[in-house]
C-alpha cells in the first residue's frame, strides 16, 4: 500500500500489465480495496479497486462499477467511505444477499445473462425464467430486489409483464431489454413504470453497471420503508407514552389537590380553636393588670394565627385555580368605581388614609368581582409595610388603547409570596396581565393589565390615543384615623 505521502500527491494515467496481470497508476501497482478517483467527463469520481474474473473496475460510493482501463486518467486520494462501504469488496459488504431475476424465451441469452452476473456480481443470486407466466409464479415465492425481462414474448410481452410487477412488487426495478434501433418500445417502456433499458446486443459492462444501480435503488427504496415504518412504530410509542405520562401526571394533580384540600381543612379546624381560645383569654383578663410581655405575646399569637389562616386560604386558592373548579362569574362594572371601593373596605378601620383624585369618567370592563377584589386586598396587604415606614403607596388606573392599566408603586416592601402567584393567575384567567418592575432605593411597580369591554373601546375608539389616559388615582399613607379624604 501507499504511504499516506504518495496518496496524496500520485497522479497519472492507468495502466494495465498483461505480463503481471496487475493495473499501475503512475509505476505504483494498484491492490484491491485502494482508494483512488478516476477522471470520467471533466469530473473526477471516487472510489475503491476491486477486480472480479473479468478484470479490475472502480466501485463508486454509490456502489455503481466503472471498468477501469489503461489511459484512463486517474489519481490517489485519503478520503475514506463510510463504516458500510470502507474499503470492502462488494462482495463482503454486511448486506442481504441481492436476489436477481431474468427472464427471457430466448435459451442462449438465458444462459449468457446468468454467467455474466456471476462473473461481475459473485455475491448476487440469480433466477431464471422462460416465459412471463412462469415469472409470474416466481414472484409470489420470492421477492426481488431487480428483475430483467426481454419485451418481445409469446403470449405475454414485456410491458405486460412490467404492469403485472409493479402490481405485485412495486418497489423492484424492472430493466427491459430492447432490439436495437427499438426506439419507440424504449420510450413506451420507460413510461410504463420501467427503470432502465438495454439494447441488443447487450454489452456487458452496461449491463452490470444498470444491474448494480437497479440493485441499490430497490435496497435504498426498502431502506426507506423500513426507516419509515420504524418511524411510525417509534411515533405511535412516544405518543402511548406521552398519553401514559399525561394520565400520571393528571393523576398526580389531582392527588396533590385532594392533599393539600385536605390539609387545608384540617388546619382550619385548630386555627379556628385556636382563635377562639385567644379571644376568650382576652376576655377573661380584660381589667386585669398584665406585664407588657403577655401583651406582646398575645399580639404575636394572633398575628401567626392571622398568618397561618392567611396561608390555609392561599392553598386552597391554588389548588382551585389550576382546576376547573376555578369559576370566573364576569359582569360588566366600571373598574375605576370597582376599586374605588375595595380600596375604601381596605382601608377604612387600620391606621392608614385613602386619597383619592377622580380625573375621568368611567372605565368599563367585564371582571369577576369577587375575584379582582382578592387581587386588590393581596397588593394593598403587600404594601402595608411600606406604608408603616412613611412610604405612601400610589396607585393609578388609566387607559392605555385597549387596556385598563391599575399601577401601584411603593418602596420598602417585603415579597407577596405566594398571593402574588395567585393574584396573577387570577389577572391571567380575565385575559390579563401582571407583573413586576424593582427600581434602586427598594422601588417597585406592580402592573395589573385588563382588557376594557369592547362596548367600552369602541364608543371611545375615536378619541382615544396612544398617550395614557389618567382616569383615577388613590394614595394611601400612614394617617392614623383611617379617616377618608
Amino acid at each position: 500500500m501507499m504511504d499516506e505521502k504518495n496518496t496524496k500527491e500520485m497522479t497519472g494515467t492507468l495502466a494495465f500489465d498483461e505480463e503481471r496481470n496487475c493495473l499501475l497508476l503512475d509505476g505504483h501497482e494498484l491492490s484491491s480495496g485502494e482508494n483512488i478517483e478516476i477522471h470520467v467527463f471533466g469530473s473526477w469520481i471516487p472510489g475503491h479497486v476491486a477486480i472480479d474474473a473479468a478484470g479490475w473496475y472502480l466501485v463508486t460510493l454509490d456502489q455503481v462499477g466503472i471498468r477501469l482501463h489503461s489511459g484512463l486518467l486517474a489519481r490517489s486520494c485519503d478520503f475514506r467511505f463510510s463504516p458500510q462501504v470502507v474499503a470492502q469488496p462488494v462482495s463482503q459488504q454486511q448486506q442481504p444477499t441481492p436476489n436477481i431475476l431474468i427472464v427471457d424465451d430466448d435459451p442462449a441469452l438465458l444462459h449468457a445473462l446468468p454467467r455474466t452476473i456471476s462473473l461481475r456480481l459473485p455475491h448476487v443470486d440469480v433466477s431464471t425464467a422462460q416465459s412471463a407466466q412462469m415469472a409470474l409464479q416466481l414472484l409470489k415465492e420470492k421477492r426481488y430486489d431487480a428483475i430483467v425481462s426481454d419485451i418481445k414474448m409469446p403470449e405475454m410481452d414485456g410491458l405486460t409483464l412490467l404492469s403485472k410487477i409493479r402490481e405485485s412488487q412495486p418497489e423492484t426495478p424492472t430493466i427491459l431489454i430492447t432490439g436495437h434501433g427499438e426506439h419507440n418500445l424504449a420510450i413506451q417502456a420507460l413510461r410504463g413504470g420501467a427503470y432502465d433499458y438495454i439494447q441488443k446486443p447487450i454489452e456487458r459492462d452496461n449491463f452490470v453497471a444498470a444491474l448494480l444501480r437497479a440493485i441499490q435503488t430497490c435496497q435504498l427504496r426498502r431502506q426507506v420503508q423500513e426507516q419509515q415504518q420504524a418511524l411510525e412504530l417509534y411515533t405511535r410509542s412516544l405518543e402511548r407514552l406521552v398519553q401514559q405520562r399525561t394520565e400520571e401526571l393528571a393523576e398526580a394533580h389531582t392527588t396533590k389537590d385532594k392533599v393539600i384540600s385536605l390539609v387545608s381543612q384540617e388546619l382550619k379546624e385548630p386555627i379556628t380553636r385556636l382563635k377562639s381560645l385567644t379571644q376568650l383569654l382576652r376576655q377573661k383578663l380584660e381589667g386585669s393588670e398584665l406585664s407588657e410581655i403577655v401583651t406582646r405575646s398575645f399580639s404575636t399569637i394572633e398575628e401567626s394565627i392571622e398568618r397561618t389562616e392567611a396561608l390555609v386560604h392561599e392553598l386552597l386558592n391554588t389548588s382551585s385555580i389550576e382546576t376547573q373548579r376555578f369559576i370566573l362569574r364576569r359582569q360588566r362594572c366600571d373598574l375605576a368605581r370597582l376599586c374605588h371601593r375595595i380600596l375604601q373596605e381596605e382601608t377604612s378601620d387600620t391606621d392608614m388614609q385613602l386619597d383619592h383624585q377622580g380625573l375621568a369618567g368611567p372605565l368599563e370592563v367585564e371582571v369577576d368581582e369577587k375575584q379582582i377584589r382578592q387581587v386588590l386586598s393581596t397588593l394593598i396587604e403587600g404594601t402595608q409595610s411600606s406604608i408603616r415606614q412613611q412610604y405612601p403607596t400610589t396607585i393609578t388606573l388609566q387607559q392605555v388603547g385597549t387596556e385598563a392599566i391599575l399601577t401601584l408603586r411603593d418602596q420598602g416592601a417585603h415579597s407577596l409570596g405566594a398571593g402574588f402567584y395567585i393574584a396573577r393567575k387570577i389577572v391571567e384567567r380575565h385575559n390579563g396581565h401582571m407583573e413586576i418592575q424593582n427600581f434602586p432605593e427598594d422601588r417597585r411597580a406592580l402592573f395589573m393589565k385588563l382588557p376594557l369591554s369592547e362596548d367600552n373601546y369602541v364608543q371611545r375608539q375615536e378619541t382615544s390615543s396612544p398617550i395614557p389616559q389618567t382616569h383615577a388615582i388613590w394614595t394611601i399613607s400612614c394617617g392614623g384615623s383611617g379617616a377618608l379624604a
